[in-house]
């Protein structure tokens, strides 16, 4: 059983655990302690969302994070859309916990009444790719390092 909740200052050592796991996986490029994660994710100015997922046993198996996008933002989102971020330890992989999430996310993107949501993923990490594609995500953009997905919640 997984359970999905929303993540509090207490995570952020787990949390970056988590962001190290991905890193020596060779699946993200920088980590972070747990001042970075509080900063960056959980008590960051533009948070709508973060949410955990936990086993029955209570280890933290991975976190996401959606964010409006303010004027200048370092992803190049449109102003206003949601930014999304999906960090899941390796070994948690296909077990419907990225599904589980997103579903939290998406309901706190409506909730705010988002535009859109932008994912900008490395353009060689595969998985991320095929995973922001089956939520419904659509490439809009590239970057020389990175591409853009996004799905539009209101017309």
């Amino acid at each position: 059983m997984i359970d999905i909740r929303p993540a509090v200052s207490a995570d952020a050592e787990e949390i970056a655990a988590v962001l190290e796991a991905l890193r020596q996986a060779g699946r993200r490029k920088t980590a972070g302690d747990a001042a970075f994660v509080r900063e960056t994710y959980i008590e960051n100015d533009n948070r709508i969302a973060c949410s955990v997922a936990v086993d029955a046993a209570g280890r933290l198996l991975g976190f996401q994070s959606l964010q409006i996008a303010p004027e200048g933002n370092p992803y190049g989102a449109p102003v206003g859309w949601g930014v999304i971020g999906t960090h899941l330890h390796p070994d948690a992989s296909g077990q419907g916990i990225g599904r589980a999430l997103f579903a939290v996310t998406r309901a706190a993107a409506e909730d705010a009444r988002l535009p859109a949501i932008e994912a900008l993923i490395g353009a060689d990490n595969a998985q991320g790719l095929g995973y922001y594609s089956a939520m419904g995500f659509v490439d809009y953009r590239e970057t020389p390092t990175a591409v853009g997905k996004k799905l539009v919640l209101t017309s």
